[in-house]
């Protein structure tokens, strides 16, 4: 494969996880009411119930991969993602329907962890940023589109079809994996898969200092990302009152993500990963804290909520590859376990952090300014853990 072609590939595997949560952010009203939900709060569940088995499952898929290569765990993931998506299409009922979440997330796992693993395979040091930056800025375009494919087939039909397109995604994204991609994994690396092997491999990654912490960092960033999708919809339509806009404003803190993954991928090598992410830091934090000064003065205005919103994602993107990648440069010989781990924590971490953030809505955006500035205070103290309290200090040429 040509090495656009390949980035080409891991972001539409990439994209699988976005698609399945943002696609279906202006149906979530209408399959509450369908399923009898009257909760507004609990139909967030069904992206946390989704997120709980993605990040869960990286455990499993992450040796496993280390094992048996890359190519045949993602196959088989992404065929449990796209029968459960499928099989959604006909539950009676809302615990059926997070049931089936759940074990689709289980499924959509492998396609996060063998789809860094793949990378870390092939790429090292800021090179690997680069190309994590330009997967995640054509990754990007599907939160961009998906609120607003889900709005036209909710048009068109109900909210049964949202998840036929989904799987007819996941089939679509296996054919070039089963044809073109090649297996990445060297024959010298492959590991054991017993139980001494895969908890060797754990404790190879969790006594690492710099990977665990860059993990916790992104854990948390991420759990305030969870926490603004999980309430997107009743902020956007329910206090902004934007109705069939929604999706167009949703594309725009995409957007801004996509953007920042283009600069980062254009930076990157020039001034270092963290020289970069942790400017991006401190910006995210001083960001969050005029957001919620703001927010506690009174209700935010639309174009002032858009504009800090946009600002925090721009400042994410130029975080998420770079944090990655940090955390996966020590741990090249045990890239499979390495990104189970590191997928599992932050997944996991950050669906919690982020349903924690999405139930206490309450009608404002004051409880997602609250734990947008919270997650950046404590992002901040894991960086500082990870570099021994000195910020913007490169460890080695690539760093």
């Amino acid at each position: 494969m040509s090495k656009i072609q390949f980035i080409a590939l891991m972001a539409m595997l990439m994209s699988i996880n976005a698609l399945s949560i943002d696609i279906m952010l202006p149906g979530l009203q209408q399959i509450g009411a369908s399923l009898g939900v009257a909760d507004e709060n609990e139909r967030q569940y069904i992206l946390s119930a989704y997120l709980l088995g993605m990040g869960f499952a990286q455990l499993f898929f992450g040796p496993l991969s280390d094992r048996f290569g890359r190519k045949a765990p993602l196959l088989g993931g992404l065929a449990l993602y796209a029968i459960c998506a499928l099989a959604i299409a006909f539950v009676p009922t809302f615990t059926a329907l997070l049931v089936l979440r759940f074990v689709q997330g289980v499924g959509a796992a492998a396609t996060r962890v063998v789809t860094v693993s793949i990378v870390r395979d092939v790429y090292g040091g800021r090179q690997m940023a680069e190309i994590m930056s330009l997967v995640m800025m054509v990754f990007m375009i599907v939160p961009v589109v998906a609120p607003s494919i889900g709005q036209l087939i909710m048009i068109f039909a109900e909210w049964h079809m949202i998840f036929v397109v989904i799987a007819l995604f996941g089939l679509a994204v296996s054919a070039p994996v089963a044809l073109r991609l090649r297996e990445t994994l060297d024959p010298a690396y492959r590991r054991a898969f017993t139980a001494e092997v895969i908890l060797d491999g754990f404790r190879i990654v969790l006594t690492n200092r710099l990977a665990l912490s860059y993990t916790l960092a992104i854990s948390v960033l991420l759990g305030g990302l969870f926490g603004f999708v999980n309430s997107a919809q009743q902020i956007l339509v329910g206090i902004y009152g934007l109705g069939i806009w929604f999706p167009a404003v949703f594309a725009t803190f995409a957007s801004a993500m996509a953007v920042a993954s283009f600069v980062n991928s254009r930076l990157v090598r020039r001034f270092g990963m963290r020289a970069l992410s942790h400017a991006a830091l401190l910006g995210f934090g001083l960001t969050s804290f005029v957001w919620l000064s703001l927010s506690l003065m009174g209700p935010l205005p639309l174009p002032h909520f858009v504009v800090l919103q946009a600002a925090a994602m721009f400042q994410f993107g130029l975080m998420a590859a770079n944090f990655n990648a940090m955390a996966m440069e020590p741990l090249g010989h045990v890239a499979g376990t390495a990104s189970s781990v590191l997928g599992f924590t932050q997944t996991v971490g950050g669906a919690l952090i982020g349903a924690t953030i999405g139930q206490a809505f309450d009608g404002t955006v004051t409880p997602l300014a609250v734990g947008s500035f919270s997650i950046a205070v404590l992002a901040l103290a894991f960086v500082l853990i990870a570099e021994g309290g000195k910020l913007f200090r490169p460890h080695n040429p690539s760093g």
